[in-house]
Order: C-alpha cells, then structure tokens, then sequence
C-alpha cells in the first residue's frame, strides 16, 4: 500500500512532520489519540473488522472514524514507518477486570531508536498510556497525572497504572494503587496472528467488544468513555459522570466529544435504547 502521511499527519491535527526521534514518537502518539476515537461500532453492526493497510485508513483516516486496537496501531505502525520509524507489533494480554488468564485481545507497538527499544499504543482504550522505554522498573507520567510503570515477571512484560479512575473506561480499580493494564512478550507477531487475535476479538460471544458498546477518546488533560448508555469526563481534576437516556443525546455526545457522525439507523441498530 501507498501510505498518504499528509492525510494522516492532517487528521491528526499535526501542521508539521515529526522527526523519527522520541520526541517525535511522543508526538505522534499524542496527537493521534486526542485527535482519533477508540472504538467498537462496526463490530455491534455487524460490519467485520478488516485490519489491512488501505482498510484502515479508509475507515479512520477518510471516513474519520475510530476503531479498536488492531485499527489503531495498524495506521499508527504504518505512520511510523511512512515517518522513518523502525516499528513491529506485539500482542498483549489485557488483565483489567480479568479473574482468569485472558486471551492476547491486544496489540502494541515496539519502536527502536538509536539502538533502545520502547513501547508505544495508540490504540489501548482503558486509558491513555505514555511510550515508555523497554527497561525492567520505567515509569511515566500521562498528562492526565496518572504513572506507568514497567515491570517483567514469569508473564513477560508487564505495564502498570497508578492514577484516577475517572480518567479510565471503568474497568480495574483504577486510584487503588498501582493496577496491572496488559502483558506482553517481545516475540514475532505474523500478520495471521493478527488476523486470529482480530477475528476472536471481534466475534467471540459473551466478550466486551461483542456485548457493549464501548468508545472513548484521550483529553488533553483527561479522559472520556462511553460504555454503552453509561458516559464518564475526567478533565483538569474534574469528573463529570452519568447515564444518557435518549438516543438524540446519545447522538450528540458521539458526535462533539469524539468525533463519530452515526446516522439514526446505525444507532438505533446498536440496540441501546
């Protein structure tokens, strides 16, 4: 595929072309989760979830629609290496809510420049996590005050969250110290593992993406969720939380906080109301 990086660069609000350092990363990052929601739509509609190249940034970049983690880091790698980026996927275990081993539902990037390898996500919708270097003990700070911390045990590696539950989608005990958000090894990740791990994710009944209607979208110092008719907004410390009892305001909200224009049958195909 020829990949359009002005497109992306405008979609995601950045007048000017990083550069392949980690500052650029940071950047890109950023920019790309303030600016593209996550989101679950297409699998209650019952569209399918195709993670190609041109697929994707047909849906999010054109059609300026969200999507899930394996739509989002897909256009975020593909941006990375358009930018001079050396970046592959991993899959991850996501551990928030979880009471057994869960399946690898999650997909990451690893990004190596000059020589040190570092983590970065666009598309992880429990909270907005910073790229962090690959070193056993990292941490960060999000914008929105919460810490991250990276650790390794007998699962790989392990990324933690200490910060307020409000700047989350819900899940975990998020402001109860620090809380495990996914497990990941550095192995090869095949694009049929992808498409396997996409397939499940998008398919499998009794599971989150298949059962609820989940979006969310990273502030510039918070975070906001819908999880189905239940809307949470955490800005500069402030929490603004309810639930929406009318389809029109559902609408709206989709529409001015994260940016998804869904037309009246779509929503009410969504079964929500």
């Amino acid at each position: 595929m020829s990949f359009d990086l002005d497109a992306y660069l405008a979609r995601v609000r950045l007048a000017e072309k990083p550069a392949s350092d980690v500052e650029g990363l940071a950047a890109v990052q950023r920019a790309h989760r303030l600016a593209i929601p996550f989101e679950n739509l297409d699998v209650r509609l019952g569209r399918g979830i195709r993670i190609d190249g041109d697929s994707v940034f047909d849906k999010l970049v054109t059609a300026r629609r969200g999507g899930y983690c394996f739509e989002q880091n897909r256009l975020f790698g593909d941006a990375l290496a358009a930018l001079g980026f050396a970046a592959r996927p991993l899959l991850a275990r996501v551990w928030l809510g979880a009471s057994d081993t869960p399946g690898r539902t999650h997909t990451l990037l690893l990004v190596t420049i000059d020589g040190q390898e570092w983590i970065a996500d666009a598309g992880f919708g429990g909270s907005y996590s910073p790229p962090m270097p690959l070193v056993d003990g990292a941490t960060a700070e999000a914008p929105d005050g919460a810490r991250f911390r990276l650790t390794t045990d007998r699962r790989g590696w392990v990324l933690l969250r200490d910060g307020a539950a409000a700047a989350t989608d819900g899940r975990g005990d998020g402001g109860a110290g620090w809380t495990e958000q996914y497990s990941f090894t550095l192995e090869e990740v095949a694009p049929i593992d992808l498409v396997m791990a996409n397939h499940w994710t998008a398919t499998a009944p009794g599971t989150r993406f298949v059962d609820h209607v989940v979006v969310s979208i990273a502030l510039p110092h918070g975070f906001a969720a819908l999880t189905d008719r239940a809307y949470r907004r955490y800005a500069a410390g402030e929490d603004k939380q309810g639930m929406i009892d009318d389809p029109r305001v559902y609408r709206m909200r989709l529409s001015l906080m994260f940016g998804i224009d869904l037309a009246a049958a779509d929503m009410a195909r969504l079964d929500l109301f």
